[in-house]
């Protein structure tokens, strides 16, 4: 097992399977992986949301937890550390390539040395790709199990170069540590808007602003409200709210406050954010912290300018006055100033061209082979 293949390879792929980037990431690059003949492993609780029905080469296995009376919490990484041993035995997996420092890397190492007690040599390929470091890397309790698994893993990448510099700042790191941005499948993309959709939004053909996250505090949606409100006091304009989380109540309190209810709609959690994206005029995302920024990444592939605060990884997306605008964090005022000066009807059509052009750059035809060397260059170092 420790020998590099020559044919196609046999990955195991962990990953959150929520609505959240690490796990579209991740969903996405295995099923690009079994589209070019490689067998994938998604090993996790539940299917990944954006798997999907069926996929040649594409398997799922479940991590089931017990409930024990003796432990009050249901000790989730034991039982993924085994199914990993299970599932790499079982299906004679290359690699596994996990998304997250903890519980997946941590998971993994200890993987690793039950599947070396038994001969095989598996090596782990970590991808972090954010809250792991730079929200559980403020938290003394997990810095030394997400540095071991960090400084144990064959190889280690990083969403952004901005979660890089965190990462070496946060932990002890004695390894390199590679950035392979995440990315977009633009056959995704390759489908018509919804435009019936979009004249029941917005029956005077008027933009459409759009947000999309999970409603959790650092992605300051109550700062999405106030630009909106600052933006419609000039002109005619819709907001589409979508997604859900501890948030949304108060974002709809403050449309009540602002008299905007009518203004604004509140979609909810949909498994493909790209659909809305697609009948859009403008991104806001004025997050307190982003890795990488993967909704801006796909709001700029349907052809979509972003206004976003200049946090983490997003200035590598997104271009100051060329793809959008970048403005200080809670600066409500000068992102309203930005998402006005796109909306002018001499400017937008230049923001969408600049934005889809900008998103080309991203591919996933450009970021998988970049992958695949590495996990080659973990299958020798491990065979070495």
């Amino acid at each position: 097992m420790s020998d590099s293949p020559t044919t196609g390879l046999r990955v195991g792929i962990v990953c959150y399977p929520t609505f959240g980037g690490s796990g579209v990431v991740a969903t996405e690059l295995g099923k690009a992986l079994a589209m070019q003949g490689h067998e994938v492993h998604f090993i996790t609780y539940n299917q990944p949301v954006r798997l999907g029905s069926f996929h040649p080469g594409v398997y799922y296995h479940e991590v089931e937890v017990s409930k024990y009376p003796l432990f009050e919490y249901p000790p989730y990484e034991l039982v993924l550390t085994s199914k990993m041993v299970e599932v790499v035995q079982t299906h004679n997996l290359n690699l596994l390539h996990v998304h997250y420092a903890i519980p997946h890397a941590s998971a993994a190492v200890n993987a690793k040395c039950i599947l070396a007690d038994a001969g095989l040599t598996v090596p782990v390929v970590t991808t972090l790709h954010g809250t792991d470091i730079t929200l559980l890397g403020k938290d003394a309790s997990f810095k030394p199990v997400i540095t071991h698994a960090i400084n144990a893993s064959d190889v280690v990448t990083t969403v952004s170069q901005s979660l890089k510099d965190d990462t070496a700042r946060l932990f002890e790191v004695s390894r390199d540590v590679e950035v392979v941005h995440n990315f977009v499948c633009p056959s995704h993309f390759e489908r018509p808007p919804d435009l019936e959709f979009r004249s029941q939004l917005s029956p005077k053909g008027t933009p459409i602003l759009c947000h999309v996250s999970n409603f959790r505090p650092v992605k300051r949606v109550l700062d999405v409200i106030d630009t909106f409100a600052r933006v419609r006091a000039e002109r005619e304009v819709t907001l589409l709210m979508v997604g859900d989380g501890p948030d949304r109540a108060r974002a709809e309190a403050r449309c009540r406050e602002l008299d905007l209810a009518q203004d604004v709609v509140f979609l909810g959690k949909v498994k493909n954010p790209i659909e809305p994206l697609l009948i859009s005029d403008l991104l806001l995302l004025p997050s307190e912290t982003e890795s990488f920024g993967l909704v801006a990444l796909e709001a700029m592939a349907a052809g979509v300018p972003v206004v976003s605060s200049n946090v983490g990884g997003l200035s590598e997306v997104n271009v100051q006055e060329e793809t959008g605008f970048l403005r200080d964090v809670g600066d409500v005022e000068g992102m309203a100033q930005d998402a006005l000066a796109i909306l002018d009807d001499g400017a937008l059509r230049g923001f969408k061209q600049r934005a889809k052009a900008r998103a080309a750059e991203f591919t996933i035809d450009r970021i998988l082979p970049h992958y695949l060397d590495l996990y080659h260059r973990a299958l020798d170092s491990s065979a070495s």
